[in-house]
């Protein structure tokens, strides 16, 4: 669940096999080599997710996870994704063997290209497993590609990418894709819910985004956000929450040149800080990370 994907070499256990990496880092799905006990292990994944998420997910993804009902079946056929999703959005899904550069993630999704792992956790790494694979890619992130704000929302995030290559910015945007796409909430007229694929796809993680008293809830705020560190090994210690998709969309449709420099002088925050400035929904106790 890395927010920018850096090179990863990663073959072992994927359908495609090596040397088959194109210039762009797709490979060829290959769906028929997939096993049954790899379609068990997704079935198993989402069936678990999908009974767990209603009440607790925004509605926007269970309609889109509906919309790509296809997935319920087994590990899904990318090119049937396709037909769906670039019907509803434009968006297509490209298969990649594992992390890619930078550059390349970037200019992915600003062609409204999402790059999804092709290969799947064993039995042993249901809960937990360190870097992403086809059913956080693809069960996380694609059924909001099928709302239009949120879609928009990933190709600027692609485009601006692109432009804070070199820039010495890429921490900040970085930190703006862990805590929104990755592990963000939103705040809904029905309570808090979640819409950050790192959550969604984590049945841990989607029980204690929303229910436990250990993490701090705060609203969203650009600048804060980019300046605040992450954790990449355990649950979060603050969530930021979002009040709805077009708001994010409008907050990070700017030039980010001027708040990179407002960046460069102000101190990174600790994942568990509070600010005085900040906008608190709940205060956690930190009992979990203590």
């Amino acid at each position: 669940m890395q927010p920018l994907p850096k090179a990863s070499s990663r073959e072992a256990d994927s359908p495609s096999g090596s040397g088959d990496v194109r210039a762009d880092f797709t490979v060829d799905q290959n769906w028929e080599r997939y096993s049954d006990e790899d379609h068990a292990i997704w079935r198993e994944l989402f069936d678990r997710q999908a009974a767990l998420l209603p009440g607790r997910v925004v509605p926007e993804f269970l309609q889109g996870l509906d919309f790509l009902s296809v997935a319920a079946e087994g590990i899904p056929d990318f090119a049937r994704l396709n037909q769906l999703l670039g019907k509803a959005t434009g968006w297509q899904i490209v298969a990649v063997p594992g992390l890619v550069p930078d550059e390349v993630f970037f200019d992915h999704l600003a062609n409204r290209r999402f790059p999804a792992t092709h290969w799947i956790r064993n039995r042993a790494q249901l809960d937990y497993l360190e870097e992403p694979d086809l059913f956080h890619d693809v069960f996380g992130h694609v059924p909001l590609l099928a709302n239009p704000v949120f879609a928009d929302y990933m190709q600027a995030y692609g485009k601006g990418g692109l432009r804070a290559c070199g820039k010495g910015a890429l921490q900040y945007l970085a930190r703006l894709y862990w805590y929104s796409v990755e592990f963000g909430l939103i705040q809904t007229p029905e309570g808090l819910r979640i819409y950050g694929a790192g959550i969604v796809s984590s049945k841990s993680e989607s029980i204690f985004a929303l229910e436990s008293p250990s993490p701090n809830r705060v609203g969203f705020d650009l600048e804060r956000v980019m300046s605040t560190l992450y954790r990449i090994d355990d649950f979060q210690e603050t969530y930021f929450v979002i009040e709805s998709f077009q708001s994010l969309f409008d907050v990070t449709a700017q030039d980010f040149a001027p708040i990179y420099e407002r960046m460069n002088q102000r101190p990174d925050y600790d994942p568990g800080v509070i600010l005085e400035t900040d906008s608190l929904l709940s205060r956690g106790n930190g009992s979990y990370h203590r």
